[in-house]
């Protein structure tokens, strides 16, 4: 096991964790809340967050456009167990995959549909760039369109 992808996942972890907090901290009700219109609701939001961690997986290790467009209209979560449940198992996805690669299988380039190369590594590192970037928006939303502070803290 590869102790700098062991680190990465944890930094992973504490984002979904934080994440998982925040949404105890929502009703039903928030997930229909759009602060900005023309992009995600909260719900949306949600639910792309919770995808995260398979989809940028398969979109790293190939997986064309009309496959990753399939991949996200299979999945529609309407209510905050859902998308917990779908992030968790996604994570959990995630987790299995990384920690079986060697280091060899870590420093393969893999490319993007659009052509973004990075190795399993760097592609890794960007799955946690993803989620904390959506995390700080997600809690930007909650904070200063919704009036709604969860009081989670982001960080250990």
């Amino acid at each position: 096991m590869n102790a700098y992808c062991k680190s990465a996942l944890h930094q992973i972890q504490i984002a979904i964790n934080s994440i998982i907090a925040i949404m105890h901290e929502l009703n039903s009700d928030d997930l229909q809340s759009r602060p900005t219109d023309m992009k995600y609701s909260i719900g949306e939001l949600l639910q792309h967050i919770s995808l995260l961690p398979k989809a940028d997986y398969k979109i790293s290790n190939g997986a064309t456009e009309e496959e990753m467009s399939a991949f996200y209209s299979e999945h529609s979560f309407h209510t905050i167990k859902e998308i917990e449940g779908a992030l968790i198992n996604h994570y959990q996805f995630l987790e299995k995959r990384y920690l079986t690669y060697t280091d060899r299988e870590l420093q393969e380039k893999m490319v993007s549909y659009w052509g973004a190369t990075y190795s399993r590594y760097e592609w890794l590192l960007q799955i946690v760039a993803h989620l904390y970037h959506h995390r700080g928006q997600l809690h930007a939303m909650l904070v200063h369109c919704c009036r709604k502070d969860p009081q989670i803290s982001l960080f250990e």
